[in-house]
């Protein structure tokens, strides 16, 4: 009962939001993002009338909710893009993620050694700032993409593209962070040796697999009699791709990425094709996606904005701007137009997925809880990172609407 409630409130509230973003011109993701934040302040003041709904972002149920969506938003994302044209601007991909990584590892650093006061815990703190500011989030890119109808076209591969490798780029340095967090010293070579292969294992079992299985299973499932078997077995594969980079220390959305970009039009016959994204895509949009992105704008919290407002004001200006040089410049070398790279370097600024997560293995960590008594900045860190990724997420897609609008009009 409890669960009917949360889903009946937040569908109907991402809805109505959504439906008025779409009506003033911008994307139905602005909506859904406003929706949390409207509905997170207001059942946190009212948090007696609303106790289940101001608890929401530790409910374990809407946590699990929450990586179903992301799994078939990066699922959806897999199917609507073509491995072919993905690895024909691989090489694009690889240079503008490499600078969307390290200036932003830079600004972020340079940003901590200033602000967090000397202490045997500053070098985490300072990675997790970096860490923070380097990371992109894809489903959040993804999405905008979509609502755009850019996620095909040559800029929206590159995004695609180098928001994953800036994922895995990240996941090495969260797998640092968390060796700093839990012994205080970083993670020897062998470990980013061991972290490095299983990286590598997962890319071959699922190329080999999505090359060679996936047709082969196609056409066994034409002698199935079952409805939907088409479907099933789709999620069965995403599934398991994703238990696997689990599994390898890796995140899961990989995994569900994979399996949609390996099923392909040969895979299955065209109207099976056309049916099994329709209805990937109707779970997706329709119900999952604007639950995720609500859950996102129910994670505002204010606090830091009173205590250390120069901090967070700082924070936000070189996430965007970190992003827009790190990436946008690298696409402008590689020959997009003045307008492309901007698009790009905007899209790869928003954060909020991933960036949340590490934000929250590193509070359950106590790292801002360092040293004693705790520094003004250290102990509002937590809130200033989940202040910057909301910001840089909701303000990403109005940008990219009026940068991609402009580009559409020249």
């Amino acid at each position: 009962m409890e669960l009917l409630y949360i889903l009946l409130v937040l569908l109907f509230v991402t809805r109505f939001f959504g439906e008025l973003a779409v009506r003033i011109g911008q994307p139905a993701l602005v909506g859904e993002l406003v929706s949390g934040i409207v509905l997170g302040m207001l059942v946190h003041r009212y948090a007696t009338t609303f106790p289940v709904l101001a608890n929401l972002p530790n409910n374990p149920v809407f946590s699990a909710l929450k990586d179903l969506a992301i799994f078939f938003l990066m699922l959806l994302a897999g199917i609507e893009m073509q491995p072919r044209d993905l690895v024909k601007t691989a090489g694009q991909s690889f240079v503008v993620a490499v600078g969307g990584m390290l200036v932003p590892l830079v600004a972020g650093a340079g940003l901590g050694w200033w602000y967090i006061p000397t202490s045997e815990f500053k070098s985490a703190q300072i990675l997790f700032l970096a860490t923070s500011l380097a990371i992109t989030a894809v489903p959040v890119a993804i999405k905008v993409l979509m609502e755009l109808g850019q996620l095909n076209s040559r800029i929206g591969q590159v995004i695609v593209g180098a928001s994953l490798i800036d994922d895995v780029l990240g996941l090495l340095l969260l797998a640092v962070l968390t060796g700093m967090l839990g012994t205080g010293e970083s993670p020897g070579l062998i470990s980013m040796a061991t972290l490095a292969g299983e990286i590598l294992l997962f890319f071959s079992v699922t190329a080999l697999a999505g090359i060679y299985l996936f047709p082969t299973l196609g056409r066994w499932l034409r002698f199935f009699r079952t409805e939907e078997v088409d479907f099933t077995a789709l999620l069965l594969f995403a599934l398991a791709f994703s238990m696997l980079a689990e599994v390898l220390g890796l995140h899961f959305i990989l995994g569900a990425f994979l399996a949609g970009l390996f099923f392909v039009r040969q895979t299955v016959d065209p109207v099976a094709y056309e049916a099994v994204k329709a209805r990937v895509s109707g779970v997706t949009t329709g119900f999952l996606a604007p639950l995720f992105f609500a859950s996102i704008g129910m994670h505002l919290n204010l606090d830091a904005i009173k205590e250390v407002p120069v901090f967070v004001i700082g924070l936000v200006l070189a996430a965007f701007l970190s992003k827009l040089v790190g990436a946008g410049l690298p696409a402008y070398w590689l020959h997009f137009s003045k307008q492309d790279s901007l698009a790009v370097g905007t899209a790869m600024s928003a954060r909020g997925a991933v960036e949340l997560i590490i934000a929250e293995v590193a509070l359950g960590a106590g790292l801002f809880l360092k040293p004693k008594p705790v520094p003004v900045i250290v102990s509002n860190m937590f809130s200033a990172v989940v202040i910057m990724a909301l910001v840089t997420t909701l303000v990403t897609p109005v940008l990219l609407r009026w940068i991609l609008g402009e580009r559409r009009r020249h």
